[in-house]
């Protein structure tokens, strides 16, 4: 069910994708300063795309970015997330071992051959 839905939800996103490269095929200058001053500086690089990659390239860098804000934003959580995974994991042994020492082996057979060895 879920496998399916996924595979409508795509070919959707496919379909619509597809309606706007077609309806955005007109080429666009982008440059990478404003005319003035890209001739003031000297930095008068342009490029003529379709729009429609435009318009993708802006939505996949914005995602890129989103991302990225994401992932540092949340650094402080991880770290302490992991902090916290090491202190139960040291609690933890330190629980078996005071068990062990407090009540010793439940076994009859493993409390013998846990007794030293004269």
């Amino acid at each position: 069910m879920m496998r399916a839905l996924r595979l409508t939800f795509l070919g959707l996103l496919a379909i619509i994708l597809i309606a706007l490269a077609l309806a955005n095929r007109d080429i666009v200058t982008l440059r990478l300063l404003p005319a003035g001053a890209g001739d003031f500086l000297g930095l008068s690089w342009s490029v003529q795309v379709p729009l429609f990659l435009v318009i993708l390239g802006g939505v996949l860098l914005g995602l890129l970015i989103g991302f990225v804000w994401e992932w540092i934003r949340e650094a402080k959580l991880r770290r302490t997330a992991k902090q916290a995974t090491r202190k139960a994991s040291k609690l933890q042994s330190e629980v078996q071992t005071l068990r062990h020492e407090k009540h010793g082996p439940k076994d009859d057979v493993l409390a013998l051959l846990d007794q030293p060895s004269r």
